[in-house]
């Protein structure tokens, strides 16, 4: 019987969101608690790149941690963005974040429609003399810039934040019957939090294939996955699943 859930994410900042209609539908607790944080490098950090923003006409974001770190790292070193460079975003509301530290009405903004990386490929390429700049985390996928190096599109990655553990305290309960996680690094916090760790009873479920292959090369048990062609999120895949083990 499945009582407590730990999802490895921020809380939903809307009630619509579909963990809580699991929670009234199943009778079950969510507690909403990421494994990992986000944090910005020093400016001193990002110097020793010798990275020249403004040397860069646009600038590509694929996540609102992109946005946060790449203004808060410009406002501690000075840097002041002009209003002609162009952002490209991989999404229209990662797009409209920008707003809350620019005017949006008075840049030039692009967004791919689907949410796919690859979907702002046609939209650089309609800018091919930019050069880009590419806000990164020090951990990312390199499928992305694979595509701009293969249509000669001249760009520059800055690691501008990184992934850490988000660490439990000692008074800190950890009872819960499920662990949602969503990221290899997820697993990796888990295993640095409780080395000993032993799973018994409890289920892990996780979303993607890397997230599921992490669970498994750590020896742990992988109970359930998505997304699959049945569950394509995985709020549906709980919901299923509690269905069944929660009579």
């Amino acid at each position: 019987m499945i009582k407590k859930i730990l999802v490895s994410q921020p809380k939903p900042s809307s009630e619509k969101s579909p963990y809580y209609d699991i929670m009234r539908k199943h009778n079950v607790e969510v507690v909403f608690r990421p494994f990992i944080k986000v944090e910005c490098v020093t400016p001193r950090e990002f110097r020793a790149q010798r990275i020249n923003i403004l040397d860069h006409t646009a600038i590509i974001f694929t996540s609102r941690h992109a946005i946060d770190n790449f203004f808060v790292l410009c406002q501690e070193m000075r840097i002041e963005i002009p209003e002609d460079i162009k952002y490209f975003c991989i999404t229209e509301t990662i797009s409209h974040y920008i707003q809350k530290y620019v005017q949006y009405r008075k840049r030039k903004v692009f967004f791919g429609a689907t949410g796919k990386i690859g979907d702002l490929l046609p939209l650089i390429l309609k800018h091919k003399t930019e050069k880009y700049f590419i806000p990164q985390s020090d951990v990312h996928s390199t499928e992305f810039t694979d595509m701009l190096d293969a249509k000669g599109i001249s760009y520059t990655n800055g690691i501008m934040y990184r992934t850490v553990s988000n660490d439990f305290t000692s008074d800190e309960p950890f009872d819960y019957d499920m662990l949602v996680f969503f990221s290899p690094s997820g697993i990796q916090s888990l295993l640095k939090n409780f080395p000993e760790y032993d799973q018994k009873d409890t289920v892990i479920a996780t979303f993607g294939p890397a997230t599921a292959k992490s669970v498994i090369g750590a020896g742990l048990r992988l109970d359930l996955q998505a997304p699959t062609p049945e569950y394509p999120s995985i709020t549906a895949a709980l919901d299923a699943y509690l269905k069944i083990h929660n009579v």
